[in-house]
């Protein structure tokens, strides 16, 4: 598969849910809480932790509050995000470098999200097509029927044949409140190339997120290890660890950012890995529920 028939692809996507999200306003799908205010995952009166949608999940679930660690699912069927990423990795060894993601988010039936998403990258005064990726995830229960909400998570990267080998990857997303106010996720994570030298990686990684503000600011930390080893030489892996702070700031009901900054604690681990996301919520492509939750009393924006 070529790279720039996949991003056509995507782009034919994005397009779509920018029409949609371009309808007057009179068109707007009709705000259905799924449950009342009252009912939340941990008892609290927090909007942000209303049970709400198809899979009775915490409103909070519904945008992306870490950017190492994936929690269930964001979307309901047939809702649909963009999201845009920029990376940056700096050394004390090695030039830095900048990575910049474009994501495409549709919810689909059966508790299952497919994600598209295209990735280039800027190193050494020179920008490069990276690979374009597509990711599907499976909870296998609605939110609270399993403890930590198991969901499956697989992905293949098509990637350009002048940057390296295609990839494949397995997730295991786990995540759960633990209390008024205190979000928390978890994955387990195999990544491996299909070809040249056959690189993979064994990682974990967590964040734990506290509400300051419902629905509007968040702060927390982040951290992620990871031991990664190629071909002909699997016992000598590297062994990055990194760990620090994120914040997340929601001003609109369909709109949040997350800024992430984390710090190497190894020798292999880069100097400071930053992310900054945007995501914007376009709604449900069928013109049906839109499961967010919102105050009684109107938009807080």
């Amino acid at each position: 598969m070529k790279l720039t028939s996949s991003l056509a692809s995507l782009l034919a996507v994005f397009t779509a849910g920018t029409a949609l999200a371009a309808q007057p306003s009179a068109t707007l799908p009709t705000v259905v809480v799924n449950a009342p205010p009252t009912q939340t995952s941990t008892g609290s009166s927090l909007a942000e932790e209303a049970l709400v949608g198809p899979y009775n999940q915490p409103e909070w679930t519904g945008h992306r509050r870490f950017s190492t660690t994936r929690v269930y699912l964001q979307r309901q069927p047939w809702e649909v995000g963009f999201e845009q990423w920029w990376r940056v990795r700096q050394y004390d060894d090695a030039p830095e470098k900048h990575l910049f993601i474009e994501e495409i988010e549709i919810g689909l039936p059966y508790r299952m999200q497919l994600d598209l998403y295209y990735d280039w990258v800027h190193e050494e005064g020179e920008t490069l097509n990276k690979d374009f990726a597509v990711e599907l995830r499976w909870a296998l229960a609605d939110w609270g029927v399993i403890p930590l909400n198991p969901t499956l998570y697989g992905e293949y990267k098509f990637t350009d044949d002048d940057y390296g080998s295609d990839v494949y990857e397995f997730k295991l997303l786990l995540g759960d409140d633990f209390g008024p106010r205190l979000h928390w996720g978890l994955n387990l994570v195999y990544e491996r190339e299909t070809s040249g030298e056959e690189a993979q990686e064994f990682a974990v990684t967590q964040g734990i997120s506290y509400t300051i503000i419902d629905q509007i600011l968040s702060a927390g930390v982040e951290m992620q290890f990871k031991y990664e080893n190629v071909a002909g030489d699997r016992d000598n892996g590297e062994h990055k660890f990194q760990i620090g702070p994120s914040v997340q700031w929601r001003p609109t009901h369909n709109t949040h950012l997350d800024i992430v900054g984390l710090f190497g604690c190894t020798d292999e681990s880069p100097d400071f890995e930053g992310f900054v996301v945007f995501g914007f919520d376009f709604g449900s492509l069928k013109g049906g529920e839109d499961h967010h939750y919102k105050p009684v009393s109107g938009m807080r924006n």
